[in-house]
């Protein structure tokens, strides 16, 4: 065995150490080599495209070009609202003015935009309301802070520009080079029909951005607004500065009016400004929709309105509602006070006239409206007063109250409880031995509290408060209709209020059981009226009866809908329709069917600032048998429904004969068909 010396050990060991260091040096080369062979594979087969795509959206951007909104027709074939072509101005700005030399530069931008307002007031359309300074730096406008726009964002700065300012903007596209561009762009601008049909009922429309922040009340658009970063399909893009429904059907049909916007693409530079436009994808309009809507009934129950207001010393508002028995359809809404929604057009609308209509652009018909700013006067929905008495009945029976025979002696006062308090009739009046039929044709109070209210509570107590509200909600009172609009009201039944003065339980049930402590909506009412007319289908109201594309072509047809059913004994509606026969000679006594119509008026009382007020309400349908349509009408402050509200039903009733005809034939067809014949015999 070989004994190794000190100096070869040290060799040996030297030479071993410097092996393993150097395969520890190509172990360590092969590893980096083999990753960035590897990563480069990768990126080349596996992420190029990726990559490639990523690069390309920094280097391009696409700017939503605004949908064409689609038409809304009445039933007769009349545009109610419909878009139609106008030039609008696009500012953009060529550097980001909140930072660095932008903001150096910012004077420059203030100045030349104050003289673009210049050339507007100098050059525009007086008709179409012109933006400040200070509004257009809002971020829904120009956006100066750029608080949701980018340096290639192009800035809606009006919208309906007169041809003086056309050729203007276009001549001096690049008058401030350096600071901002122009770009006219044909778009279109929503118009209604001047003769302002139906308008809180239509809508109107309104910029996205001002309906869909933090403190809108619309939370279809607050939701639309929040899934945008998810959006995929460029056709569902948003843009703040679009018009988009508010209210009425133009809120409702959304969706559909819409249609897809289209887009630019745009190159984008290092500085985050556009630099020329690579590819333009055209919008796709929206379905038009046919509403139930018929312009003729429309404008002569709003002449019918009118006329009334006028003779009326206290009432300043009405709203009346007609809808078909069987369909469900609604031929006319009118609310007055109105407006004329085409200071909406614009998608903006002035301080003026925002002011204006402040007390006018919601819809009285289904939910509660104030009519003025002082207090004083009495909102767009009131008690029902004895139009609830057909029900009240009904009630009666199905509960025991009472039977098709109750024999009643009416005094014209009735004590009820411990007998201090006391219920009259209108005026007054005794109407003497009455059964339930006569009791709802004479408009008994004193029947009402003594053989319903009063029973009802000494058999059930306060129970028998929440039994009449579910018969109430049967008949649609208290529930939302179905209607195809938004916001509408549920109601409010007064007489399930317990608040310091709201009345004993059983105050509260007598008054309740003659029309006192419900309120309602007209649109309500009239499904109510609807429900008796066809003895308990409660039909859902429709607006819209179609959607259409722009062929005309049938996209989608909106059929009637029963939303549920009472089931009653015949002889119980009989009563019902025999007691339907309130006396209204001054409007109905030359009326082609008034020997073949129901009816109940109303007058309810409420306290307005202190003061107790008469309410107008008025119930028909027509004709007794096989019923058409059924009408309801509110005319708040207006005295005895008879005065106020049933000439404006005898209105609607004429001109649904006129249209369609109460049996079923047009009289404007005969009309036609007896001058043809007159002609021909000349």
């Amino acid at each position: 065995m070989k004994i190794w010396s000190k100096e070869e050990r040290d060799d040996h060991r030297s030479r071993r150490n410097f092996s393993v260091r150097m395969s520890l040096l190509f172990f360590v080369v092969f590893v980096v080599f083999s990753a960035i062979i590897i990563r480069t594979a990768s990126l080349q087969f596996v992420e190029a495209p990726k990559l490639q795509q990523e690069a390309k959206e920094r280097a391009t951007q696409d700017i939503p070009l605004k949908p064409v909104r689609g038409t809304i027709f009445s039933a007769d074939g009349a545009k109610l609202a419909y878009s139609e072509p106008t030039q609008s101005l696009y500012i953009t700005f060529e550097k980001d003015f909140t930072e660095g030399e932008g903001l150096k530069d910012r004077p420059k931008l203030d100045a030349a935009l104050r003289e673009v307002l210049q050339v507007f007031a100098e050059k525009g359309d007086s008709q179409i309301a012109n933006p400040t300074f200070e509004e257009w730096g809002k971020p829904d406008l120009l956006d100066f802070d750029n608080i949701y726009s980018y340096g290639y964002t192009a800035r809606l700065a009006k919208v309906g520009l007169s041809n003086e300012e056309v050729a203007y903007f276009k001549e001096n596209k690049n008058k401030y080079k350096g600071i901002l561009t122009f770009d006219v762009v044909e778009e279109t601008l929503r118009r209604y029909d001047p003769e302002t049909v139906a308008v809180q009922t239509i809508g109107y429309v309104k910029k996205f951005g001002s309906v869909s922040g933090k403190d809108s009340k619309i939370d279809m658009y607050k939701n639309i607004a929040a899934g945008l970063k998810k959006q995929t399909d460029e056709g569902l893009m948003y843009s703040r500065t679009e018009n988009v429904g508010y209210f009425g059907l133009e809120q409702q049909y959304q969706k559909e009016l819409r249609g897809k916007n289209g887009y630019r693409k745009i190159g984008v530079n290092a500085k985050n400004t556009a630099s020329g436009v690579e590819e333009i994808v055209p919008p796709v309009k929206g379905y038009d929709i046919k509403s139930t809507i018929n312009k003729s009934i429309q404008m002569k129950t709003e002449d019918a309105m009118r006329q009334q207001l006028a003779k009326l010393p206290k009432a300043i508002s009405a709203t009346a509602v007609a809808m078909e028995v069987d369909t469900g359809n609604v031929v006319a809404m009118a609310n007055l006070p109105d407006l004329d929604p085409n200071v909406y057009r614009t998608g903006s609308i002035s301080n003026a006239n925002a002011k204006a209509v402040e007390y006018a652009y919601l819809n009285g018909a289904i939910r509660a409206k104030p009519t003025n700013d002082t207090g004083k006067k009495a909102e767009s929905v009131v008690y029902l007063g004895s139009t609830i008495k057909p029900l009240s009945v009904l009630i009666g029976l199905e509960e025991g109250l009472i039977t098709p025979s109750t024999y009643y002696v009416d005094t014209g006062i009735a004590a009820y409880g411990k007998g201090d308090d006391k219920i009259r009739n209108a005026g007054s009046h005794a109407y003497g031995g009455m059964g339930p039929s006569r009791a709802i044709e004479k408009s008994s109070n004193t029947f009402m509290v003594k053989m319903i209210g009063e029973r009802f509570f000494l058999r059930d107590g306060a129970e028998s408060l929440n039994i009449w509200d579910k018969h109430m909600h049967e008949f649609g009172l208290g529930v939302k209709t179905g209607v195809d609009l938004p916001g509408e009201w549920a109601g409010s039944a007064d007489y399930l209020k317990t608040n310091e003065g709201s009345g004993s339980a059983l105050s509260r049930m007598v008054f309740a059981s003659f029309g006192q402590k419900g309120k309602y909506t007209t649109m309500q009412l009239a499904q109510y009226t609807t429900m008796l007319a066809n003895r308990g289908k409660r039909m859902e109201p429709h607006l819209v009866s179609a959607i259409l594309d722009s062929e005309g072509n049938v996209v989608k047809p909106i059929p009637p809908k029963v939303l549920d059913q009472v089931s009653f004994p015949d002889k119980y509606w009989d009563i019902i329709q025999d007691g339907m026969r309130t006396k209204v000679d001054d409007s109905f006594g030359d009326f082609a069917y008034k020997d073949n119509f129901a009816r109940k008026t109303g007058t309810s009382t409420q306290d307005v600032n202190g003061k107790q007020v008469d309410n107008g309400v008025f119930i028909a349908y027509a004709p007794r048998e096989n019923p058409k349509l059924a009408v309801a009408v509110m005319v708040p402050e207006g005295g005895f429904g008879s005065e106020s509200a049933a000439p404006i039903a005898r209105a609607i009733f004429d001109a649904y004969d006129e249209e369609y005809g109460l049996d079923g034939v047009p009289k404007k067809n005969q009309q036609d068909t007896n001058a043809d014949a007159a002609s021909d015999g000349e």
